[in-house]
């Protein structure tokens, strides 16, 4: 028998629950939707025939119910890839990891993680409204840094290729689980989603403080390598979709499109547009 996973490694509650979804494994079903904002659960649940799990701590509030026969939870994961680190890891260790014995378990099990969130386009032919599924996620963060991940996308290095006049960006690039992809994305419109660090100057905002990189935008939406381009911006499918792959976990991310960053303008009717996203995804899920 391995060592055990050490209690600072992976911190437990009183109650055996993971430390900060605060959730014991009878509490999570095998599918998962993610939401960032908190009042998001809720949106999405109340589409479930019933609900049996209500909990929360933080940010991090999971409603877990049915939808006919299939079991489903929503999490709310806060904003940014740092919180994507926190939620990816524990619902792993939720199925993967026996938490008493703190030992893997010897057969493991992979999840269906959707992400339903908000973004901007950066493309004309994407309006406000559209709702998008992230083909690949195009991360700037610094996240995949401290995680091995097996060999780089040729894709990847085309991107790089056309960063080159920055070169204090080093993105990362994954993609979305296929099977997902066809199932929930099919029908709607595909691109990489690049996932920032920030939400001001890391998407190229402009509001008081100087930015390094003022032609962000431009930057991205550029980007053309045999008809794959970058398609809007936001700030967690990248690291969803990059820890998804190296924990054994299938991803997809599904945008709703509030705002274009070409043309300065935000929805009107920004909860119709996400609330027509989720109920894409329960549809086909």
């Amino acid at each position: 028998m391995n060592k055990p996973i050490s209690e600072s490694d992976l911190i437990l509650n009183p109650d055996g629950s993971v430390y900060h979804l605060n959730l014991l494994p009878e509490d999570l079903a095998g599918t998962v939707i993610t939401v960032g904002d908190p009042d998001r659960v809720a949106s999405v649940s109340k589409y479930f025939d019933r609900i049996d799990i209500r909990k929360g701590k933080r940010e991090f509030i999971t409603h877990t119910g049915f939808i006919g026969n299939k079991r489903v939870s929503v999490i709310s994961t806060g904003i940014g890839t740092d919180n994507i680190d926190i939620v990816l890891n524990e619902l792993d260790a939720l199925v993967n990891i026996d938490l008493e014995s703190r030992q893997p378990k010897p057969v493991l099990q992979s999840m269906d993680i959707i992400r339903i969130g908000t973004s901007g386009s950066i493309q004309a032919d994407i309006p406000m409204g559209t709702i998008l599924a992230s083909g690949y996620g195009l991360g700037l963060d610094a996240l995949m840094r401290f995680y091995e991940s097996g060999p780089e996308l040729p894709l990847l290095t085309a991107v790089k290729s056309h960063f080159d006049a920055v070169p204090h960006l080093q993105p990362y690039l994954f993609p979305a689980d296929p099977g997902l992809l066809q199932q929930i994305g099919a029908g709607l419109a595909t691109g990489i989603t690049v996932t920032a660090p920030g939400f001001y100057a890391p998407q190229g905002r402009a509001v008081r403080a100087r930015r390094t990189i003022p032609k962000l935008i431009p930057l991205l939406s550029s980007f053309n390598h045999h008809g794959h381009r970058i398609s809007n911006l936001e700030m967690e499918t990248a690291g969803i979709y990059a820890l998804a792959a190296v924990l054994g976990h299938r991803a997809l991310s599904v945008n709703a499109i509030l705002a274009s960053r070409l043309s300065f303008a935000f929805e009107k009717e920004p909860q119709r547009v996400v609330d027509g996203a989720i109920q894409h995804v329960l549809e086909r899920l």
